[in-house]
């Protein structure tokens, strides 16, 4: 039997597996926001910081964006995607210019509340990556992003996921990023 032969054999194998696994449905995504958000705390620097030490917390934490908060309630977001549409190329001083400028203000929120189908819609429709979680007073009470959603879904269905058979030939030439 040659390589190509076998390889198709399993693929029907697998296909004629019985499948007694979860069923992406609506219900889904009517759960609350809450159940997706597991991280303790948040990470949120003052109005008036200066992008240097706004990007130095953002490598020390290991986030792609940082709330912006005054006294206490959240007032915007700073994200790499600023640092890149606004900041590179303008030879900005990041020791002298503020997160203020260049933040986006009252960025669109969600609550704890508000089911995952919400969320998806907010982050598809606004192309965001990520959406500040507050309280009813705009309190910071975390951030959701698409990592945590996907992260979700795999979590839910994972014998979808890992399981699906390995394609001949398709490999990564470089790995992402590198």
């Amino acid at each position: 039997m040659a390589a190509e032969e076998t390889i198709y054999d399993e693929d029907l194998r697998y296909e004629d597996e019985p499948t007694p696994h979860k069923i992406l449905d609506e219900r889904v995504f009517k759960e609350p926001i809450k159940i997706l958000h597991r991280r303790a705390g948040h990470v949120a620097i003052p109005l008036g910081t200066t992008i240097g030490d706004a990007v130095r917390v953002m490598k020390e934490h290991r986030i792609g964006c940082i709330m912006v908060e005054d006294q206490g309630k959240l007032v915007g977001i700073f994200t790499e995607r600023d640092i890149l549409t606004k900041l590179v190329g303008t030879g900005y001083d990041p020791a002298r210019v503020r997160v203020d400028g260049v933040m986006t203000r009252d960025p669109e929120t969600l609550s704890l509340d508000d089911p995952i189908a919400f969320a998806m819609q907010l982050m598809s429709v606004g192309g965001f990556r990520h959406v500040p979680l507050v309280d009813a007073d705009r309190r910071i009470v975390g951030i959701l992003s698409v990592k945590d959603i996907v992260d979700y879904l795999v979590e839910h269905f994972p014998r979808d996921v890992f399981n699906i058979p390995p394609e001949p030939g398709r490999h990564s030439r470089v790995p992402e990023g590198g």
